[in-house]
């Protein structure tokens, strides 16, 4: 398996570049340490409510996520979440609520990871996807596998343990392969799915099985998917996407065939498409790119030699 070395992207992937925060997981037991940091003067912490923040832009044009020192926060003792420190040694939590805060300037507005994640500095972005995905682990896993008791959060956040049978359950995380799949002709591979609106194309993804390599994997959504076989398997980079729970490994394919047969359950329609072409469907509105955040754009790009056109957020 080869691997893409980042120079190959035109821009960086979202949501991986370094955050500067440590996660610090050896204290997420410490009970003592961790009482400590909350009520630390330079502790900061902001509200997560389903898969939404408050963001909010500075005087200089920045995009910031809206936080407050710990002693400002709103009142919950079980959904606090430790995420970790920086190297000035401020220590961040997210509090999971059903609503986020007003604002009394009226300023701030909420966002989801594909807003928020373009515009938020690296630190912010980090700290709200590490955020996003507890708090929708935690709202849908709030009984035991094992036994069917309710659960109870430990770990500052990281693991839920059933009193009844001592299960300890961790957060979930999906791996699923997404690909640029390309022809000899050097022509890229998009479909659209049964859900998307009409023009939205985007590269094919599909979840690893059950004892399944992740090359395996990719040949096998291709072909059934859309009925193209495909041979040689690059590997370029991954992305956390917690929508609600994957871990995105994305991938260049070679097709050894050409004939599309699309499966008409997740896919609706694919098409090959040279360079000329897709630039051409942009141009016209025939196609839309996929979303700027999402890994999809970066394969594209790669194939595509330049950034694709940007769209509003819907």
């Amino acid at each position: 398996m080869t691997t893409w070395t980042d120079h190959t992207a035109d821009r960086p992937i979202s949501l991986t570049a370094p955050s500067g925060i440590d996660r610090a997981a050896h204290h997420r037991l410490d009970e003592a340490w961790l009482a400590a940091a909350w009520s630390h003067p330079t502790t900061r912490c902001f509200v997560v409510s389903g898969g939404q923040v408050l963001i909010d832009e500075t005087p200089d044009g920045r995009t910031e996520l809206v936080m407050t020192p710990s002693f400002e926060a709103p009142l919950t003792e079980a959904h606090r979440y430790f995420l970790g420190t920086d190297d000035e040694g401020v220590s961040y939590f997210a509090l999971q609520k059903d609503a986020l805060p007003g604002r009394i300037d009226q300023s701030a507005r909420p966002a989801g990871l594909r807003e928020a994640g373009l515009l938020l500095s690296p630190r912010d972005a980090g700290l709200m996807v590490h955020a996003v995905g507890l708090e929708n682990w935690q709202r849908t896993h709030r009984f035991c596998s094992r036994c069917g008791e309710r659960t109870v959060i430990a770990a500052a956040g990281h693991i839920r343990r059933c009193p009844a049978c001592g299960a300890e359950h961790y957060p979930r995380t999906d791996p699923a392969v997404i690909m640029a799949v390309t022809d000899e002709d050097d022509r890229i591979l998009l479909g659209r799915q049964v859900h998307w609106p009409e023009g939205r194309f985007s590269t094919l993804a599909g979840f690893v099985e059950p004892g399944e390599s992740i090359e395996q994997s990719v040949r096998r959504e291709v072909l059934e998917e859309v009925g193209v076989t495909v041979g040689a398997v690059e590997y370029v980079a991954s992305q956390p996407w917690p929508f609600p729970s994957s871990l995105m490994l994305g991938f260049m394919a070679h097709a050894t065939s050409t004939d599309i047969d699309v499966d008409g359950d997740e896919i609706h329609e694919a098409r090959w498409f040279s360079r000329e072409e897709l630039h051409a469907a942009f141009e016209s509105g025939e196609v839309l790119p996929p979303y700027g955040i999402s890994i999809a754009a970066r394969l594209i790009e790669m194939w595509y030699g330049k950034p694709l056109p940007t769209r509003s957020f819907v």
